[in-house]
């Protein structure tokens, strides 16, 4: 990630940095994540947290929420929910002779769902519309969600038993997909002597009100970016399309999403253009969950995606 500090001058970004700061007070030692999870946030993205149990996934998710002075709901995903268990059910009134539809969880401004992939594809699609559209069709009807609006889903890697397959077109609808990996040993030396655990956590108060997220929301559209930043995003994205080991390369929303990111990031850093650098490191964690490997479709072997980013950004030449 970039290293550039925030200007001070804004009271707006000095209460973004006053979130990143309550975030990492509990969450140690991994400043990458704690800034991949709020560019998801600015850029309007939902975030998906893959890793193995017990690094902080759900720590992460959890202090961002509590961070922010938002509605937030947590959906536990498990084997029997069902769809109705997400967006709502309708309820029949007997006073009034009517049904009443009683709103599901993903009706907040922060939801989490908790190991997304331990529930059935046909529940984890309850989801679709609300990421894509921010609205939920239920009965006829079309309801709007409030803004902002952002799903942090947190799964273990697919190799483990009792998980599903996320659908492409579920992980397309993710902003970012991010890996958070063991601590240093230092870090978790302080993890264990400090336990920020569930006390830290109801410690938090939020700093960020829901205006102040919508408006650096709506900030992030006017970051700058160069016509050589674009082409040099979209570069990256057609290697992707024609590469010998993958079936199907980064989608046009994944090449959306990872410019939106950079500026999410441009403005993180308190800047107001982006640079190289921004694209770059947004490249993997964004588009390495939407591309499918030629060996996973055909032998049931996978390539790990991210490493083979990875490679391209180490060989696309850089625009000055």
């Amino acid at each position: 990630m970039a290293t550039e500090t925030l200007a001070v001058s804004d009271p707006l970004l000095e209460r973004l940095s006053a979130l990143r700061t309550n975030i990492a007070s509990v969450f140690l030692g991994k400043p990458t994540a704690v800034t991949e999870v709020l560019v998801g946030l600015l850029s309007r993205g939902h975030v998906l947290i893959e890793d193995v149990p017990g690094v902080g996934k759900t720590v992460l998710a959890r202090a961002l929420a509590t961070s922010l002075d938002l509605s937030f709901s947590r959906i536990q995903l498990t084997p029997d929910l069902l769809p109705s268990d997400i967006i709502g059910v309708s309820v029949y009134d007997a006073q009034t002779g009517a049904f009443e539809f009683k709103r599901g969880p993903v009706f907040a401004n922060i939801v989490l769902a908790d190991e997304i992939n331990r529930t059935t594809p046909r529940t984890q699609s309850a989801l679709l519309e609300a990421m894509n559209e921010a609205q939920v069709s239920v009965d006829g009807r079309t309801l709007k969600l409030d803004r902002p609006f952002m799903v942090i889903a947190t799964q273990n890697p697919f190799e483990f038993e009792g998980t599903y397959f996320l659908p492409e077109n579920q992980l397309d609808r993710f902003a970012l997909r991010i890996r958070i990996g063991y601590p240093s040993r230092e870090f978790e030396m302080q993890i264990i002597r400090e336990q920020p655990g569930a006390n830290r956590l109801d410690s938090l108060r939020p700093v960020m009100s829901r205006e102040d997220v919508i408006l650096l929301q709506d900030r992030v559209s006017r970051i700058q970016v160069d016509d050589r930043l674009v082409n040099y995003a979209l570069d990256l994205v057609e290697i992707t399309r024609g590469h010998e080991l993958l079936e199907v390369g980064v989608s046009p929303r994944g090449a959306i999403s990872l410019v939106r990111c950079a500026q999410a990031l441009a403005l993180l850093m308190g800047r107001d253009y982006v640079v190289p650098d921004d694209i770059k490191s947004l490249f993997v964690p964004t588009c390495a969950h939407r591309v499918v490997t030629k060996s996973y479709l055909h032998d049931g072997h996978t390539v790990n995606t991210d490493q083979l980013l990875g490679e391209i950004v180490r060989n696309v030449t850089v625009p000055d």
